[in-house]
Order: C-alpha cells, then sequence, then structure tokens
C-alpha cells in the first residue's frame, strides 16, 4: 500500500514508481494533471505531524509548479531561515553547511511558465525578493544570482543592492562566515551588471577588492561576458592582473 507521500510524490505522470522526485516535479511542467495532486501537497507541507523531508519536498514541488502556496511557505519560512523544519536537511559538501534555500530558489527560476499560468508571477518575484534579502547570511549553491531573469533582478535591484552592501560591510569587517559569500555576493553583482552596467561592475570590482579570491574571480569573469561598454573591459583587465592561469582562460581574451 502507497503511503501518501508515494502516492503524490513516487509516481510519476505516466504512472510508473519512482525514487526520484525530480521525475515528478519536471514531469509537472509537461501534464496538467499536476495541479490534481496540488491540494494533497498543501494538506502534506501543513502537517507538523509529517517528515520533515516530507514536508520540504512537497514545498520544493509547489514552488517548482508556480503554487501560491509554495512561494508564501518559502517567503515565511525567509523570516527565520533557521527555524525551518527543512533547515539542516541538505547539507551542502563543499561548506557543510544547509543548501536548502539554493535548491527552492531553483525550484522558483524554473517556475516562470507555470506561474504566468497561474497568476502567481508576482508572488514568485516577492519570493525571489526574500531569497535575496538574506543572501549574505545563507548559502545558495550558486543557484541565486544566476538563476534570477532580468525581470527579476529589475524588480529586487534595490534589495539586491542592501543585501551587497550589507555582505560588503561584514566582510570588511573580518565577520567570519562557514560559506563564501563573497563569490555568491559577485554572482548577485553580475546579475546586476545586464540591467545596470557600470553600477554592477562597481560592485564587483569592490567585492574583489574587499574578499579578492581566486573563486569569487572566476565568478566574476560572468561579469566581463555580459558587459558591453567599457566597464567590463575595466574588470577584464583586473581580472587578468589579479587572476590565476584560470581566470585568464576564463576571459578568453578580453584581459
Amino acid at each position: 500500500m502507497l503511503t501518501r507521500f508515494e502516492e503524490l510524490l513516487g509516481i510519476d505522470f505516466a504512472g510508473q514508481r519512482t525514487d526520484d522526485v525530480d521525475d515528478v516535479i519536471y514531469g509537472g511542467y509537461d501534464h496538467a494533471e499536476h495541479r490534481e495532486r496540488v491540494p494533497g501537497l498543501v494538506s502534506l507541507l501543513g502537517d507538523a505531524s509529517a517528515a520533515d523531508r516530507e514536508r520540504y519536498l512537497a514545498c520544493l514541488t509547489l514552488v517548482a509548479w508556480g503554487e501560491p502556496v509554495g512561494y508564501e511557505t518559502v517567503r515565511e519560512a525567509t523570516l527565520e531561515p533557521r527555524k525551518a523544519p527543512w533547515y539542516d536537511l541538505l547539507i551542502d559538501r563543499k561548506f557543510s553547511v544547509d543548501s536548502s534555500y539554493g535548491h527552492l530558489s531553483a525550484a522558483a527560476a524554473d517556475s516562470r511558465e507555470l506561474a504566468e499560468e497561474k497568476g502567481s508571477s508576482a508572488l514568485r518575484v516577492e519570493t525571489f525578493r526574500s531569497l535575496v534579502r538574506m543572501a549574505d547570511r545563507e548559502y545558495f549553491e550558486e543557484k541565486l544570482g544566476d538563476y534570477l531573469d532580468e525581470d527579476v533582478v529589475r524588480a529586487c535591484l534595490p534589495d539586491i543592492l542592501d543585501v551587497i552592501s550589507r555582505g560588503l560591510g561584514s566582510l570588511t569587517a573580518g565577520v567570519p562566515y562557514r560559506f563564501d559569500v563573497a563569490t555568491q555576493l559577485v554572482d548577485l553583482a553580475n546579475s546586476v551588471v545586464v540591467v545596470d552596467e557600470e553600477p554592477g561592475v562597481e560592485l564587483v570590482l569592490q567585492i574583489l577588492r574587499a574578499a579578492p579570491s581566486g573563486r569569487a574571480m572566476a565568478h566574476a569573469v560572468a561579469a566581463v561576458h555580459r558587459a558591453k561598454g567599457p566597464a567590463g573591459q575595466v574588470l577584464a583587465g583586473q581580472l587578468y592582473r589579479s587572476g590565476t592561469a584560470h581566470v585568464r582562460a576564463l576571459l578568453g581574451g578580453r584581459g
């Protein structure tokens, strides 16, 4: 006999058993029948007696499918992110810290088309706004800055600038972090370059001055390739002079 969780996320849309929830999540994009599972997922998400993993996966699925309840749950969780029932359920191998919000960010990115269909695009933007606001405190496993589409960046630009400013203050003050916050901030600054090039590049340069690591420099190359004007060339020159052979290779002759 199938459990509630297995009925909702253990059977794909061809009616086959699966141990990979992604089969169901991504299958939902192509099958309108996914809507039939939404009430059950909402019930599972709200059941405090259910396993934390099952509630998290229910939330992840609802976000990926552009459902308002999923977005609202993430927004509420970001108010006190470490009190979420799923916190520390997913641990990043590199830094040994929670990475659950990165997966939720990726799900929100993937939900764009369904959010448009379901009229929940505004909630999707607000979800990203909530995630961005804690980017100087929580780790996103490279699933935040690069996952923001241009419309989201424009809508959340004040929040992006604010969190980068806070993060820069912490880096300059020598506040210890358990993860590479500088690179995470660089990824956010890279997203700004697309909508406001010169200020975005300047933010990248400020972060690199505060924390000039090889990893942060490698990520900063994305800003060079996104830039169209002279600011990008200034950044390229800085990276070429200060970066490793790997960074210079990524520049592809832009130094």
